[in-house]
């Protein structure tokens, strides 16, 4: 027992509330404690351990390799003690595995619910949070293991400069849906009968626009954009009202037409949707990202 190191909760719940803030102004507020309290605090924390764990990138603090691995660790030590308090209350939680996904805004919401299913079927319990946004800021939470995963339309690019493995889930075909009304005008004489249609479409930074749009050139066929959306489910919800025809993936035809009550006009089969899922593993041990990537490759893209 004498050489046993002690390790102070204390100044470990005020690294990880830093960590998750970003800033020690943030994590003040959120504490209410002084700065001086806090930056103290994770000084001796650094001593008691031996290493640096954050670092300065601009007015920013960015965790460092020990610093990560620390907050792995705080992150299961304090969802553990909120287990313990829940039990003691007499709400046993069961010991459930926590996954947490970022998803881009620019994936279809059917396409997502689909990938991201089999990882709640799993035999293992498990606590699933999903956040949204845009890949580069997603995997700056997955580079800080406040993600488990990131779900995408296209792989990391290699200057995004992390140690991180693109998984290619598959890829579909695309299709074209519109109200009831619409798709009895369009489908004749289609893809041809798309010049001039209006269209709701999404925002040029996502992989399907630029297809699109390369496609739309090199048919000779000039659509009329009604509006464009960086959120694929938002985009849909107009497009349920009329007024424009919209592409979603081929693979979710059956869904897109029933949540939406839309028609299906034709398909694009020379278009292809890709799906990735990235990981700061490359030899995947989460079940909830196996189960998620066995599934995709044998049920929904197969």
């Amino acid at each position: 027992m004498g050489g046993m190191k002690w390790l102070n909760y204390h100044h470990l719940l005020y690294f990880w509330t830093v960590a998750r803030e970003g800033t020690i102004t943030a994590a003040c507020e959120k504490l209410r404690l002084a700065q001086p309290t806090i930056s103290a605090q994770l000084k001796k924390l650094e001593e008691s351990l031996g290493h640096k764990l954050f670092r300065h990138v601009g007015r920013n603090l960015a965790l460092t390799e020990t610093g990560r691995v620390v907050f792995r660790y705080a992150n299961d030590i304090f969802s553990l003690g909120q287990e313990l308090m829940d039990s003691l209350e007499g709400h046993p939680s069961g010991r459930r595995t926590r996954f947490r996904v970022g998803i881009a805004d620019v994936l279809p919401k059917v396409i997502v619910h689909r990938l991201l299913k089999p990882a709640l079927c799993s035999p293992e319990s498990i606590y699933l949070t999903c956040y949204e946004g845009k890949p580069t800021a997603l995997l700056a939470k997955l580079s800080v293991h406040q993600l488990d995963l990131v779900l995408s339309d296209s792989p990391m690019s290699p200057e995004a400069k992390l140690r991180a493995y693109n998984h290619h889930l598959g890829e579909c075909s695309v299709s074209i849906f519109g109200t009831n009304d619409l798709a009895s005008s369009y489908r004749r004489g289609f893809p041809q009968s798309l010049h001039g249609a209006p269209f709701y479409l999404p925002t040029e930074n996502t992989s399907i626009r630029r297809q699109l749009d390369h496609w739309f050139v090199t048919q000779g066929i000039h659509p009329f954009v009604v509006a464009e959306f960086e959120d694929s489910a938002l985009l849909k919800v107009f497009a349920s009202t009329g007024g424009g025809l919209f592409a979603g993936p081929k693979v979710v035809e059956k869904e897109i037409q029933k949540f939406y009550g839309v028609s299906l006009i034709g398909r694009l089969d020379s278009l292809r949707e890709q799906y990735y899922a990235i990981s700061l593993e490359r030899k995947l041990k989460h079940p909830a990202v196996t189960a998620i990537i066995e599934s995709a490759h044998d049920k929904i893209f197969n």
